[in-house]
């Protein structure tokens, strides 16, 4: 285990992004601190297929995220329990006839993207970390203070008394982040409105490996497609809707839910015959102004956060984490600090653009379908139909959101 209280890197946060930064760093002689407030335990994973077994939370992993969880030794655990490829989306307009169909085959790829349970990714890079002699996991260890910078290390303190020094502290604890707060990061943040309903669903017909999303004037509605059970078809659904509408569908008996649910996917996928309990979740979008400042680097949710209707969140994070460990491990060749501020802003540069535009065309998108106005109704319908009959620019946005563009 590194010499206690002096490191190199001390990351804040053990879900996803923070466990996928510590891996990253891991066995290139740096010494690394990974603080979690939450028990960690080695939670074993359900082997049943069924509404009762599916985790509530699921990710949309991109090739590109798939990758970083291969170079980390991660993704064949997560293969290893349960994954789904899907190969094909189908996005439409319920004010309209606008539809645009995507299929990995008109990029060649094998899929376009892997529905995964969370808890499978976290397990998996919890196994990793746990098994690394270089990284030291503090847990349950909550964040009291941090302070430092500029030519000297990060002070970090730990409720209970304990004290680490880092030379970077890296934020992965999530949207409302105690270091960004801490540490005074400014943040750009407004509230939607709008909250989602999470759930695991038994469909009638099979979903085909594909993605369907149905914009609704109350908000978008995604049917994520899970592994079945012989003749069993199960869904994920990620429901957007206006605050003033979640409660009544929270209170509704399954049944009921169900009924509403099948309506406004138009019975796409036949019958819908149960669901798992259900929760919700309220929308904000929030962005730091900056990612760092001397010794202290944002990432994932603690410096961006987006609406789920494209499923990027995710994806977006392990791409910081992947190019914040690119800047430290180049900067080590260099003999440079990892939390020197040139070396942190070259990766804000590499990351604030992507996250921004990403950030904007959700923001885009999601207003534009709630625009019920009948010319922009016909514009974008138009619109809809015109890029699915454009194959160069459908290759591209593709390309795009495999975030292989």
């Amino acid at each position: 285990m590194a010499e206690t209280g002096q490191y190199d890197v001390a990351v804040i946060g053990a879900g996803i992004a923070g466990s996928a930064l510590a891996a990253s760093l891991s066995g290139r002689g740096m010494r690394i601190a990974l603080v979690e407030a939450m028990p960690l335990a080695e939670e074993e994973l359900p082997a049943g297929i069924g509404l009762e077994y599916f985790d509530a939370r699921v990710s949309a992993l991109t090739p590109r995220s798939r990758r970083l969880l291969e170079d980390l030794d991660a993704w064949r655990s997560i293969a290893g329990y349960r994954q789904l490829p899907y190969r094909h989306m189908t996005v439409w307009d319920a004010e309209g006839t606008g539809q645009i169909e995507f299929d990995c085959s008109e990029v060649d790829a094998p899929a376009l993207g892997y529905i995964v349970e969370n808890r499978a990714i976290v397990k998996a890079l919890l196994s990793r970390v746990q098994g690394a002699p270089d990284i030291a996991l503090y847990n349950p260890a909550r964040l009291a203070a941090c302070d430092g910078g500029d030519d000297r290390p990060v002070q970090i303190g730990l409720e209970g008394g304990e004290s680490l020094q880092a030379d970077l502290l890296v934020a992965a604890d999530g949207a409302l982040s105690r270091v960004r707060e801490m540490a005074g990061f400014e943040t750009r943040e407004w509230d939607y409105g709008h909250r989602a309903i999470v759930a695991s669903v038994e469909l009638e017909h099979s979903h085909r490996e594909t993605a369907w999303q149905r914009f609704l004037p109350s908000g978008p509605l995604a049917f994520l497609p899970l592994p079945g059970d012989g003749q069993r078809h199960y869904c994920s659904i990620v429901w957007s809707l206006r605050e003033e509408l979640v409660d009544d569908l929270l209170a509704l008996e399954e049944a009921a839910f169900c009924r509403e649910l099948e309506q406004a996917i138009e019975g796409r996928l036949g019958g819908i015959f149960g669901s798992s309990p259900r929760f919700a979740f309220p929308l904000r979008q929030r962005h730091a102004v900056d990612y760092v400042q001397p010794g202290i680097a944002l990432v994932a949710d603690a410096a961006h956060t987006i609406h789920p209707l494209a499923g990027q969140g995710i994806n977006l994070g392990l791409q910081d984490v992947a190019v914040l460990a690119e800047e430290i491990l180049a900067g080590r060749e260099r003999g440079t600090s990892p939390g020197e501020l040139a070396l942190l802003r070259r990766y804000q540069r590499r990351r604030k653009g992507e996250n921004l535009l990403m950030m904007a065309a959700m923001d885009g998108f999601k207003r534009l379908f709630e625009q019920q106005a009948l010319p922009l109704r016909w514009l974008r319908n138009v619109g809809m139909r015109g890029v699915d009959q454009i194959a160069p620019l459908k290759q591209q946005l593709i390309r795009h959101a495999m975030g292989l563009g």
